[in-house]
């Protein structure tokens, strides 16, 4: 029903991305695009998540525009019990738009709900509907009067305007498709960077709504090149700040559902409080969970400590999510049943948000395992009983999430089943070392030997090519080479 209501959305999904550990007893490979199968979680779009604690116009309150629609659509389609009253609010926040295709959805949804239970609904308002219709149909009419004439007068920043103006309505009346196809004809009439920059978020905003990933990230980087390229003055240095935190921000989004996240982490931390008003996507609620959550399952001790915790930007978007902060701190403390206890229950909250909800169970997953890595990492062994006790869970249970660990190459240890002990494997760091030393000498050799044979193939103009007629092979072995 979402995807429906959103333009039949399209999402890039990259390979998930995690960093490797040299440490002395771990060994996590990612080096290639196959990801550990434990770290891998299918998600369910037709969860059900049974939470009455939300308090619905508080949870909105902080978004604008159609963000805070989009969001009560998800809320209700994964919470029965709150599913009628996120509906009933969702259609008083459409009745302030021109979108009557989104109205006939949610109140048919309504209708849907409402007819499984006594509660009592608004009627189907015709009068707006047809209301509505033939003022969106005027006002559009007018908006493409306007950019004809303006066309015709050739002014340019007219045109732009009129462009914008254009977008915008198709927006309200809940067409992504052209509104972004209008901002995108406006780039040939803007006249300076402030028009390019605005532009640009437009994009992003439109990109974010249909959640076209790669969009987002493209645009971002043009956003960035402006601020890069134009130099900071008093006068403009608190505005591109600004600019600056929400293509942060976007960027962290498009990041988080692309399944980079440490990429995205590093997003969000670069994001500050001060300069924050990007209520039409984010919230810094969201920023401070999103930005967390991915530090907690991709960042070493060290790095979480600096960049996380003691970071005095973030820090601020930590304050308004005491619980996410309390679980940094518990888990930076080896503190992991507790932390694991707040991340539980958490979890029905999250899984309500739209953005992190298909992400939760990964995230879990490599915040549960880099904690047991953690633990273990600086022992020769561990009893295993203890170490149930310190994750709040049982012995054979933890014994089947090692096995998994181990068979992933994530731990380079073996167990004792019948003693219930952890060994680490020795390792000969003298015998690695070497061997990596070695590895790494013919790498660069062949790397050498590469760059002076492209250079003598440059200086000499020799080529590869087919020669005529000349049937094509598979083997390199009997390519033909052709000197110009």
């Amino acid at each position: 029903m979402h995807g429906e209501l959103m333009n039949n959305v399209m999402v890039s999904i990259d390979d998930t991305e995690m960093d490797t550990e040299n440490e002395n007893n771990l060994s996590v490979n990612t080096s290639g695009h196959q990801v550990p199968s434990s770290l891998v979680h299918s998600y369910n779009p037709n969860f059900e998540v049974n939470n009455t604690s939300i308090d619905l116009d508080m949870y909105v309150s902080g978004y604008s525009g159609l963000m805070r629609i989009f969001r009560l659509i998800f809320l209700a389609e994964h919470c029965p019990t709150l599913r009628i009253d996120a509906l009933k609010l969702a259609l008083n926040y459409i009745m302030e738009t021109h979108n009557t295709q989104m109205y006939n959805s949610v109140h048919k949804q309504l209708s849907d709900a409402a007819s499984k239970s006594s509660a009592s609904i608004p009627c189907y308002d015709t009068n707006w509907v047809e209301t509505t219709n033939k003022k969106g149909a005027m006002k559009l009419e007018k908006l493409d009067t306007d950019l004809k004439s303006a066309k015709s007068l050739a002014f340019k920043d007219c045109i732009r305007r009129g462009q914008e103006d254009l977008a915008e309505h198709f927006l309200d009346m809940g067409d992504l498709t052209n509104a972004l196809k209008c901002f995108c004809r406006s780039r040939d009439y803007c006249s300076n960077n402030k028009n390019i920059t605005n532009l640009c978020l437009n994009v992003i905003k439109v990109s974010v709504f249909m959640q076209n990933w790669s969009n987002v990230l493209s645009y971002v980087s043009k956003v960035e090149t402006i601020i890069d390229t134009s130099g900071l003055t008093s006068e403009t240095s608190k505005e591109e700040a600004s600019l600056l935190c929400k293509v942060k921000c976007a960027a962290g989004l498009a990041e988080l559902n692309s399944k980079r996240y440490k990429s995205a982490a590093k997003c969000f931390l670069a994001a500050h409080i001060d300069n924050f008003n990007y209520y039409e996507i984010l919230t810094p609620n969201n920023v401070a969970i999103y930005g967390a959550l991915c530090a907690l399952a991709t960042y070493e001790r060290r790095e979480l400590q600096t960049h996380v915790i003691q970071s005095s930007s973030f820090k601020s978007f930590l304050e308004l999510e005491p619980q996410i902060r309390d679980i940094l701190i518990k888990f930076n403390e080896s503190k992991y049943a507790i932390c694991l206890k707040l991340m539980d229950q958490m979890k029905d909250y999250l899984m309500l948000d739209m953005y992190i909800s298909p992400h939760v169970d990964t995230l879990y997953a490599w915040i549960r395992q880099r904690a047991l890595r953690q633990y273990f990492n600086p022992y020769k062994s561990a009893d295993l009983r203890k170490m149930s006790a310190a994750f709040n869970t049982t012995t054979a249970a933890l014994e089947e999430e090692l096995i998994q660990l181990i068979l992933d190459g994530q731990i380079q240890a073996r167990i004792d089943s019948q003693n219930k002990i952890l060994y680490a494997k020795d390792v000969d760091q003298r015998s690695f070392t070497f061997e990596k030393s070695l590895k790494m000498g013919k790498e660069y050799q062949q790397r050498t030997k590469s760059v002076i044979l492209r250079s003598l193939l440059l200086k000499y103009n020799i080529s590869v090519r087919q020669l005529i007629n000349q049937p094509v092979v598979q083997s390199s072995d009997q390519q033909s080479i052709a000197c110009k």
